[in-house]
């Protein structure tokens, strides 16, 4: 036994059909995802020097300054093989203090034969971490 539907219902039904399955959207509870147990051990970035050395290429120091440890020779500014004697002649505290603010105010002490406005400012592009880290890494040798 078929059961004939008038026109009218016939485009009715896929309104009714839509307006049921969105009656059941929304009343659901909110669920949060479940925390997974890792296995092994959790990939860490480089730390230290390792990461200076990550901070120094990324931030291109390389094309402007000479590096042995970093395998690069730019002759834009000062060569940093001989930071420790810049410092020592800056007069400016610490080589690690030296190096820190030639880093994030690089015009408060300019090496003799280089001129102010040259080097870009870090202050507020780098994280204290990338800081600290090329820090460490710029003066590991000395």
């Amino acid at each position: 036994m078929s059961v004939r539907l008038a026109p009218r219902m016939r485009r009715l039904l896929p309104l009714a059909a839509l307006a049921l399955a969105l009656a059941g959207c929304g009343g659901g509870k909110v669920v949060t995802p479940t925390p997974e147990t890792i296995v092994g051990t959790v990939e860490q970035g480089p730390t230290g020097t390792a990461a200076g050395k990550a901070v120094y290429d990324a931030n291109g120091c390389g094309g402007c300054h000479t590096f042995k440890p970093a395998g690069s020779s730019g002759k834009v500014g000062p060569d940093l093989d001989k930071l420790a004697a810049d410092a020592t002649k800056a007069n400016r505290g610490s080589l690690k203090d030296y190096t820190h603010e030639s880093i994030v105010d690089p015009d408060a002490y300019v090496v003799a034969g280089f001129p102010k406005g040259v080097m870009p400012v870090f202050k507020g592009t780098l994280t204290d971490a990338q800081l600290n880290d090329l820090v460490a890494f710029l003066t590991q040798s000395s």
